[in-house]
């Protein structure tokens, strides 16, 4: 690591919380591990999902399925999102599943050489994104796929509204429980809870689960689980700035006394992004305020007292949690980690010690 900025994942704590979240569920494990496992790291993130147990991941699209099986990983893997038809032989010849998502798409499938190929039916009850509303043409699609030779392992749909309205949770549980029963075929795979509906929501017909965000300790529902990622940077320069003097891009702060201005190594390209400013971070001891606009690179902040260059500055963690970043960012965790850039070194800590660290952007320089 080269930069005194990274983000530290705990895959000891992400192993716990499938170990609990399976145990309050009872259902097979699906662990959501696309968008690079939230920008966390995939292939380190499934290793320890499927350590504790998962029997599955699934990601969003053909690329990155085919990242993972090229990393090594042959087991159960499922696209949550949409597959070109065009290219199901890809799809059958490295074992995956994919998203049967609308009547047009399972029409242009099976006019390609789709036999063999794994297809899980995605029912829409209210999301309105992908999927099958009428249980009409899911039962057309159905009879199609299974003609060409499709393994119809699986049928899911997708809750939009767990975390604040049970009544819209209730609703879309019942469109679903309708279509699958309609159906009346043997799926393997019937999965409709995410991440907070499988800590609170109980029924008797799904039989997996699929967790994402949970799998980081991020639950509005249970308390159980553990905080597996933490932000940090390191001070690389601090000053005293007299009264009146302006700090950063557009002069939009200007200090009211003699101020201790700090500098640390993130910035919006980091992901930090400029919606920060005014913002605490916390710096050994003592909240800092994030002054002047946040830059690419860099970031000023106002130390409340001296601190030593390097001292260690948490953007959020311990003492900062994610969803309290997220809170006053008006966002939600998601987005935060998501957007944290290659360019940021991630730390894997496991057996209570950092085992690896990965950087894509070094690696690509590498290659």
């Amino acid at each position: 690591m080269y930069r005194d900025t990274w983000m530290e994942v705990d895959l000891d704590a992400i192993a716990d919380n499938v170990r609990t979240i399976h145990k309050i569920c009872g259902k097979k494990f699906i662990a959501v591990i696309k968008a690079d496992a939230y920008g966390c790291g995939d292939i380190q993130v499934a290793r320890a999902c499927l350590e504790a147990g998962a029997e599955m991941l699934a990601v969003s699209s053909l690329d990155e399925a085919m990242i993972l099986r090229n990393e090594g990983y042959g087991g159960e893997l499922l696209i949550l999102g949409a597959v070109n038809p065009e290219d199901c032989e890809v799809v059958a010849e490295n074992d995956l599943t994919t998203a049967a998502i609308s009547m047009d798409w399972v029409r242009e499938v099976v006019k390609h050489p789709c036999a063999g190929m794994k297809v899980h039916l995605a029912v829409d009850t209210g999301m309105n994104r992908i999927g099958f509303r009428e249980i009409r043409e899911m039962k057309e699609a159905r009879d199609l796929l299974l003609e060409a030779g499709v393994n119809l392992t699986g049928i899911f749909t997708h809750f939009c509204c767990t975390d604040t309205s049970r009544e819209m949770t209730d609703r879309q549980y019942l469109k679903f429980a309708e279509a699958v029963k309609a159906l009346d075929y043997p799926f393997e795979w019937i999965h409709c809870d995410n991440s907070d509906a499988t800590i609170f929501f109980k029924d008797s017909l799904s039989n997996a689960c699929r967790v994402g965000i949970s799998l980081y300790g991020i639950s509005g529902f249970t308390s159980e689980l553990k905080p597996a990622l933490a932000l940090y940077t390191k001070l690389v320069m601090s000053k005293l700035v007299p009264a009146g003097e302006t700090i950063g891009y557009g002069a939009t702060y200007e200090t009211k006394t003699t101020e201790r201005i700090g500098t640390i190594p993130i910035g919006y390209a980091d992901g930090f992004i400029r919606a920060n400013q005014g913002r605490m971070v916390y710096a050994d001891g003592c909240y800092a305020q994030v002054v002047g606009r946040v830059c690419m690179d860099q970031t000023m902040i106002r130390l409340p007292e001296q601190k030593q260059n390097g001292t260690v500055v948490e953007i959020f963690g311990p003492h900062i949690s994610l969803e309290q970043m997220a809170s006053e960012l008006h966002t939600i965790p998601y987005e935060i980690i998501s957007l944290i850039s290659g360019r940021v070194t991630r730390l894997y800590r496991k057996a209570g010690r950092i085992s690896s660290e990965s950087n894509e952007r070094i690696l690509k320089s590498e290659l």
